[in-house]
């Protein structure tokens, strides 16, 4: 019963560790994240408009949206994109 237990405890380890990580230019908090950072893509002037797409991922197991630069846009009715924005957040490494 104990090697099993012992089994069972280094899985669960090894599921959970880095489970929901975001990699960020400032590196990554152990029990929050939430950075912002942005960078131009095109030489196109900045406009007015803001388009926002999103994902998000749980445990590693379950990980759901679409963050693509083409859904904000559409979203915003932006024809020409000068820069992207992007904000990553992480709580503990579960949820990010």
């Amino acid at each position: 019963m104990k090697k099993v237990c012992l089994s069972v405890a280094a899985a669960l380890a090894l599921l959970v560790s880095s489970c929901a990580v975001v990699s960020t230019p400032a590196g990554m908090g152990v029990l929050y994240t939430g950075v912002t950072s942005g960078e131009s893509v095109t030489s196109n002037p900045l406009g007015k408009k803001v388009g926002q797409s999103s994902a998000s991922n749980i445990l590693g197991l379950v990980a759901t949206g679409d963050a693509s630069i083409d859904l904000a846009a559409k979203k915003a009715g932006i024809k020409k994109i000068s820069h992207v924005d992007v904000k990553k957040t992480s709580v503990l490494g579960i949820f990010a």
